[in-house]
């Protein structure tokens, strides 16, 4: 039997496909992971008191209300933001190319632009930008959980979506809503951290996804 070339491209190309699939998830696992210990490395490691309750992700590159910037908790926390940011920029342009569509990848793109804006504006530079950035990065990062849930396994696709939500409902409640007893008692950290961590932890969810539809060569 003869197989002509016409039989082999569409095989070929979903071939292209799963390959970029795969690299992107990789990217966003390395990322995902990346940002939750770079974290914890920052919280550990500030010299000075900080709660987890009353002080934002965004005070370990520059505390309020003076913006004093402490090392090495500042250079850790803006470098992962920068290198995290760069890599799920990197993971939206692999699944643009995969033809995961607009509709999914706009939004991981502006997630990771927005994280790179973080790394480079915190609160000691221009806060009228710093808070831009923030505001961009939260609210795409809870879109993109909710809009990319079709490009993961049909079981975690609920998963995907109960992240997305509870990101931004707790955006947009306390946003709106902040003097509800629930946003008082957890405080503009904990508030912050119900936006972060979900996203985060999205982040390394679509990021095993797309890594296991990698096909296994053996």
């Amino acid at each position: 039997m003869i197989t002509t070339r016409s039989s082999l491209e569409p095989a070929t190309e979903g071939a292209l496909r799963s390959r970029d699939r795969a690299r992107a998830g990789l990217l966003l696992l390395v990322a995902g992971s990346g940002v939750l210990l770079g974290i914890i490395t920052a919280e550990v490691l500030y010299p000075a008191d900080y709660s987890a309750n009353q002080n934002t992700v965004s005070d370990l590159a520059a505390m309020r209300p003076e913006d004093i910037v402490r090392q090495p908790s500042a250079a850790i926390f803006n470098t992962t933001m920068i290198v995290a940011g760069l890599l799920i920029a990197g993971a939206a342009v692999l699944l643009y190319r995969s033809r995961a569509g607009l509709l999914a990848t706009v939004p991981i793109a502006a997630l990771g632009i927005g994280m790179v804006g973080v790394g480079f504006f915190p609160g000691n530079t221009v806060m009228a930008v710093h808070e831009l950035v923030s505001l961009a990065t939260f609210l795409s990062g809870g879109l993109a959980a909710i809009l990319a849930a079709r490009l993961l396994p049909r079981v975690l696709r609920p998963v995907s979506l109960l992240l997305g939500s509870v990101a931004l409902a707790f955006l947009v409640g306390y946003t709106f809503l902040g003097d509800l007893a629930v946003f008082d008692r957890l405080g503009e950290g904990g508030v912050e951290r119900w936006i972060v961590y979900p996203v985060v932890l999205w982040i390394v969810v679509l990021g095993t996804g797309l890594a296991a539809t990698a096909p296994d060569r053996r």
